[in-house]
């Protein structure tokens, strides 16, 4: 029985002092045409504050909700074998998951130093769940070097926070305009860096997948990479994971970016990759901005 893709979306409303926007949020994940299995994980989640009233003598509302919501939005590709790569990105998405809903100040407006405090708390995040999979590998020997890239945005208030490891990405597309976010964290983007190959060699290099820096991976610590912007009505957001990367150029992502709801985006990119040949597994989450 041939895997299927299997997917999630919101159409969110939401008020923000600086801004009032829409966000249309939609993610998707496709074991593709070769692999059996699907170690790839992806989360499309809100937070919204509120009080709910049980009983009380004053006369009130029974909830009490504060416009400002959080918007969170995570693609993790594991790796490690089947168990390994599955178990790796699921600790990885719970892990944040947990962090966020536990720890995280998340309805404090991202102003100033605020805005620096929450990009640490998800630097933080990213460490812990760091910590987790080793703990998780020592408790398992079988488990021993599993790993996931990791790629999150946390939208606020007008302004997004993304923290990254690994070879997935993040883009913003704006005014036709793809802007990548993310660097990857590969050893040729680091040959790339230094010069010693061009960046047209580096699609074809024979050590284009070794990948110097996740969650995990049987290496202590891991390298937070960590972007910060502001969102202006129009542009899209999209996290991806190197399956979708290593089929499509530049180019055809933006032009899928370019029309259709963030449902369609999302299915046509995962089919054009598929199309290719659908290497690896797929996941693409996108998010649109646009007035209420």
């Amino acid at each position: 029985m041939p895997a299927t893709a299997t997917a999630a979306d919101a159409t969110l409303d939401f008020g923000a002092p600086v801004h009032t926007f829409r966000l249309d949020a939609f993610g998707m994940t496709d074991p593709g045409r070769v692999r059996p299995t699907n170690e790839d994980q992806f989360v499309v989640a809100e937070l919204s504050k509120a009080l709910r009233i049980r009983q009380s003598s004053l006369p009130q509302p029974a909830d009490r909700l504060r416009d400002t919501r959080g918007h969170l939005f995570i693609v993790a590709d594991g790796m490690g074998g089947h168990a390994g790569g599955e178990q790796a990105s699921r600790i990885v998405a719970d892990s944040i998951e947990e962090f966020v809903l536990r720890a995280l100040k998340w309805f404090t407006p991202p102003r100033g130093e605020e805005g620096n405090e929450l990009l640490h708390e998800l630097q933080t995040a990213v460490h812990r769940a760091d910590a987790r999979i080793a703990a998780e590998a020592a408790a398992h020997p079988e488990l021993e070097g599993m790993g996931s890239t990791l790629t999150l945005a946390y939208y606020l208030d007008g302004e997004l926070f993304v923290a990254h490891a690994g070879d997935s990405r993040a883009y913003l597309f704006r005014d036709n305009r793809l802007h990548r976010l993310t660097h990857d964290h590969t050893l040729t983007a680091e040959l790339v860096r230094r010069g010693a190959i061009r960046p047209e060699e580096a699609a074809t290099h024979q050590l284009r997948h070794v990948i110097t820096n996740v969650v995990g991976g049987g290496t202590a610590g891991v390298r937070v990479e960590m972007v910060k912007a502001h969102v202006e009505p129009g542009d899209r957001l999209l996290l991806c994971t190197d399956g979708l990367t290593d089929m499509l150029g530049e180019p055809e992502i933006a032009e899928a970016l370019g029309g259709g709801d963030a449902r369609t985006c999302c299915e046509t990119l995962v089919h054009a990759a598929n199309e290719r040949g659908g290497r690896d597994n797929v996941t693409a989450v996108v998010v649109g901005f646009a007035h209420a």
